[in-house]
């Protein structure tokens, strides 16, 4: 281990730059971010998880910030480049889980190759209308002015986003340090504006009517305190899944770095062979 979580592996897709992080052997797990995270998001998920985890690194996001520029950074645009990544590095039939946007991004691919994987799991997760949270909404429509800013200027607002979204302040203190260095390395106001004006809620609406017939064993599992991804989200999207919440009391946002052991066994459960008393394509999992 490096600190990273895995091992960071680089290739190109396509042309272009893509990366990921690796850790352990077995049955694949393919590990979604959101924003404003990378795949160090992960990191104490990755050493949990018993089979091989590959955590994916989104165009625009992390170490691909320079990446990103001039490219569609939206959740479709991520989806489609997610679905040509497996077939790059043979990784098949994965347990698919995301978190915040990455949340969005698994469940348009789950949607458009349900064959693909063999489970999801989902946390804290942007779904149906759910987002743009109204933090993020307000920098898409301060983007033309707030892109000139100097690069510290966002910096008292990435900490009180980061705070808020933690149940556990050491945690919270430690992803400050790890998330925000993407951003000021190459140019945070320029960065975090290319990020947010690619988010478009349409993304996932379009594939929420489809979310019941999907027809994937599932977890889903939320920090009932989410200020940004109410867990009334998380109930729909469990009903509509076919699986049960497991809700994390006075877990907030970043449920992988605050509760990474409750995220590691939701995924090991979908790693296990099915037992006998659970019907073949819906799982369940109950809230403590």
């Amino acid at each position: 281990m490096n600190g990273l979580g895995g091992h960071l592996h680089e290739d190109l897709l396509d042309g272009e730059p893509i990366r990921w992080l690796e850790h352990g052997e077995g049955s694949p797990v393919v590990l979604l971010h959101g924003i404003p995270t990378s795949p160090r998001l992960w990191r104490h998920v990755m050493p949990l998880v018993s089979g091989r985890s590959l955590a994916l690194e989104m165009a625009g996001y992390g170490s691909s910030i320079p990446d990103g520029e001039g490219r569609d950074l939206g959740l479709s645009a991520q989806a489609d480049r997610l679905l040509r990544w497996l077939d790059m590095v043979g990784v098949e039939a994965p347990v698919l889980v995301g978190h915040d946007l990455g949340g969005g991004v698994a469940q348009i691919a789950a949607v458009r190759a349900p064959g693909r994987f063999s489970g999801l799991v989902l946390t804290n997760a942007v779904c149906y209308d759910s987002w743009p949270i109204p933090s993020v909404k307000a920098m898409q429509r301060a983007a033309p002015v707030l892109r000139f800013l100097p690069e510290t200027a966002l910096y008292p607002s990435f900490v009180q986003l980061i705070h808020r979204g933690h149940d556990d302040r050491a945690r919270a203190l430690e992803s400050l340090g790890v998330h925000w260095q993407h951003y000021v390395a190459h140019g945070a106001a320029r960065s975090l504006m290319r990020q947010v004006s690619a988010l478009h809620v349409e993304d996932t609406i379009a594939i929420s009517d489809q979310l019941p017939s999907l027809g994937l064993p599932a977890r889903v599992v939320w920090g009932e305190a989410d200020r940004f991804q109410k867990v009334e989200y998380g109930r729909r999207l469990a009903a509509d899944l076919g699986t049960t919440l497991q809700p994390i009391p006075g877990g907030k946002h970043f449920t992988p770095e605050d509760h990474p052991e409750v995220i590691a066994a939701a995924v090991d459960e979908l790693l296990a062979p099915p037992s006998t008393d659970t019907a073949p394509g819906r799982g369940e999992i109950h809230g403590r």
